[in-house]
Formats: structure tokens, C-alpha cells, sequence
């Protein structure tokens, strides 16, 4: 068996966490990450069948039966992950009933997985059905796509269409927008739900005055689609209160996606 914290995938969260704090979209405990892992590779480190302790995750997860996932702890840092990554992250596989989460390894001090679980596991299911690739949520919050929520409609179409004007790769990076919502309380179903709902329309949700919520292949995937955002988004800060003399045109925003061959939202432009 191969030491655990040699792992390609764990060193890639403990990786990303401490980048994401560095940047400074995860004060203190805020934000978290979980990571769909193929089983076959886990087996190289872990006896899948030595189960440490279950965790109730009061969802039904039934879809998700079997597959096994590194998931930020509850209350934890990400500046503290990389120098103790078994205390702050776990690795749990959905138990046969669906609403149990077995742990393999982590969370050795006896936390448990981020209180946003239900919303990833959701969020999980609902790219899973658009995207079979699909293996990392990704939640933060990045200081300057938070500002915008205050001086910016919450509206999808607008919002996506202001970023988009912001950088020239934005269009081609999220062609198919950011989803929006409104204020919800968070670590709740309800705000889960509604965020699964808009996965399966867009991999970038926007949680009003909260964060985001981002959904990828991989962690660099995902890392980068939050990382855009918020590039367009400080952009926009900058230059909101100031007289608006260039800006890129949404017929030059066709041409570009369409000399790359990317499938847009032809409806979030005004042509």
C-alpha cells in the first residue's frame, strides 16, 4: 500500500487550498472543495474496506452510492491544509444507503466534512448528468466578484454579459455564463437545490453577497474558471465609476467564440 500523502490527488487539494487562501478567497474557514476520485487509484493508498467511523450527511445521495470523495473538513482553514492535511480534509465514499458517509481517512482530530456537503453532493449529481467528466466542485469567495454583487443587477444575463465585456478570454473560458442567486441562507438543502438546479445550465454559480460556486473536470479546470471571474470582476471594480470610452462589442465577442469553435449563450448577447 502507498503512503497516503503521496497521493497525486492529495497533494493537488493541498495545492489548490493554500492557493485559493493565498489569493484571499478563503478567510479564515470560508470556502470549501470536494474532489470526485476514481476508486481504482484510491486502492493504491487506502483499504477501501477499513471504515473508520460513518457521518450521517443528511442528504439522500443514493446516485452517488460507491464513489468516494476528498472533501474539505467543517471549521477548518485552507492555509492550515497543506502543513496538516489529515486533520482538515477526509476522504469518504457514499455508503449503500445514500445517506451515509463512510470515512476512509481524515479528519483525524473528529471533525467532519464541510456543513456545505448536501450542496456539493447535489451539485455533484446534477453535473454528473451534463457532464460525465465532471469531478470537482468548488466553493469561495473572491473579494471582487463579492463587490460586484453589490453595485451589479443579480441578473444571469447581465452579470455574464458585463464579464464578458471585462476580458477578451471570459467568453471563451464560460461561454455558457454564470448562473445567479439571490441571498440564501447557506448549509441548508434549500440552498443546495437551487444551486443543483442551476448547475445543470451553467459550471459557475453565483451565491449573492456570498461567493461562488465553480464545477469542473479537474481542480486546475475549476480553480481557473473562478479565477477568470474574479480577474473580470476586478476589472470591473476598477473601472465601474469611471466614464466607459472602449469596450468590447458583442459582435466581436461572435467573432471570437465563433473563430474557436465555442458553443456560447447566444441569448446573453444584445445583438
Amino acid at each position: 500500500m502507498k503512503d497516503i500523502l503521496t497521493a497525486p490527488f492529495l497533494k493537488e487539494m493541498c495545492a489548490t487550498t493554500a492557493n485559493m487562501y493565498r489569493l484571499g478567497w478563503d478567510e479564515r474557514n470560508g470556502g470549501n472543495i470536494s474532489y470526485l476520485l476514481d476508486n481504482e487509484e484510491v486502492a493504491q493508498y487506502l483499504d477501501l474496506d477499513h471504515v473508520i467511523r460513518t457521518i450521517p450527511t443528511g442528504f439522500d445521495a443514493t446516485p452517488l452510492i460507491g464513489k468516494i470523495f476528498i472533501v474539505t473538513g467543517t471549521g477548518k482553514y485552507f492555509k492550515n491544509v497543506q502543513s496538516d492535511p489529515e486533520n482538515n480534509l477526509g476522504i469518504i465514499q457514499i455508503a449503500k444507503d445514500g445517506t451515509t458517509a463512510e470515512l476512509l481517512w481524515g479528519y483525524a482530530d473528529g471533525g467532519r466534512f464541510t456543513s456545505e456537503l448536501p450542496a456539493h453532493l447535489m451539485s455533484h449529481m446534477a453535473r454528473l448528468t451534463v457532464d460525465p467528466d465532471n469531478r470537482v466542485v468548488m466553493h469561495s469567495h473572491p473579494t471582487y466578484t463579492l463587490a460586484m454583487n453589490y453595485v451589479h443587477e443579480l441578473d444571469e444575463k447581465k452579470f455574464t454579459h458585463t464579464l464578458w465585456e471585462m476580458c477578451t478570454e471570459c467568453i471563451v473560458v464560460f461561454p455558457d455564463g454564470v448562473g445567479v442567486l439571490p441571498w440564501m441562507l447557506c448549509g441548508t438543502n434549500e440552498i443546495g437545490e437551487a444551486t443543483a438546479e442551476k448547475m445543470k445550465e451553467f459550471r459557475l454559480v453565483v451565491w449573492g453577497m456570498h461567493g461562488i460556486y465553480g464545477a469542473g473536470k479537474t481542480l486546475d479546470e475549476t480553480f481557473g474558471l473562478i479565477e477568470t471571474v474574479e480577474k473580470a470582476a476586478q476589472i470591473y471594480m476598477l473601472t465601474a465609476h469611471l466614464p466607459r470610452v472602449n469596450t468590447i462589442k458583442d459582435e466581436e465577442m461572435v467573432t471570437l467564440a465563433e473563430f474557436l469553435g465555442v458553443d456560447y449563450r447566444k441569448d446573453f448577447l444584445n445583438l
